[in-house]
């Protein structure tokens, strides 16, 4: 059994993911965690020092390597399913589970976070919450073709976090049972 939680940054896969994994008896691995124990540096400088291209090759590496563990879950990061390399990859070794969130409430979780390279200009330079709002609907359009693909969508906004672990784990015993 391979699961991979799928989602937008502050979407729960790194929260849930580790109550799940206990919940069925599973190891969890976080991809961002594991990237940045293998640079040793945090994925915000590695975004800084090396780029977005250099952390997109490392992740895809690491994705890769993770992929070959059996009985896991796997949070991947917001944008890993963006790349049609890792997206063929995810589909074929394991399940998909994309926690899906509205962007009012990804605003909420976003507007204060300095750790996502991808807002962290907009929290420090204060933007209005139009701007990350806009920043947040253009990416989220970007990723929707394969978040949507996900062979379990989980709508997280209005329902507690033990609410949702029971809801997904009551489901992927037909997932990983259903006839392909």
């Amino acid at each position: 059994m391979r699961i991979y939680l799928t989602g937008f940054m502050t979407s729960g896969k790194s929260t849930i993911g580790p109550i799940l994994a206990n919940v069925l008896g599973l190891n969890f691995f976080d991809l961002d965690k594991e990237i940045e124990n293998e640079e040793k540096l945090s994925v915000v400088e590695i975004f800084e020092k090396k780029g977005e291209l250099y952390f997109r090759n490392v992740e895809s590496s690491v994705l890769e390597a993770l992929s070959q563990k059996d009985n896991v879950i796997i949070s991947l990061g917001g944008g890993t399913i963006a790349n049609q390399k890792n997206y063929e990859l995810l589909k074929q070794t394991g399940k998909i589970i994309y926690l899906k969130v509205l962007p009012g409430n990804l605003y909420k979780r976003l507007k204060n976070k300095i750790d996502r390279p991808l807002f962290r200009d907009l929290v420090l330079g204060e933007k209005e919450e139009e701007d990350f709002l806009d920043h947040i609907k253009e990416l989220l359009e970007k990723r929707r073709k394969y978040y949507e693909k996900a062979d379990l969508i989980i709508e997280t906004d209005f329902q507690p976090i033990g609410r949702t672990v029971d809801l997904i784990a009551k489901k992927i015993s037909y997932l990983f049972n259903e006839k392909n």
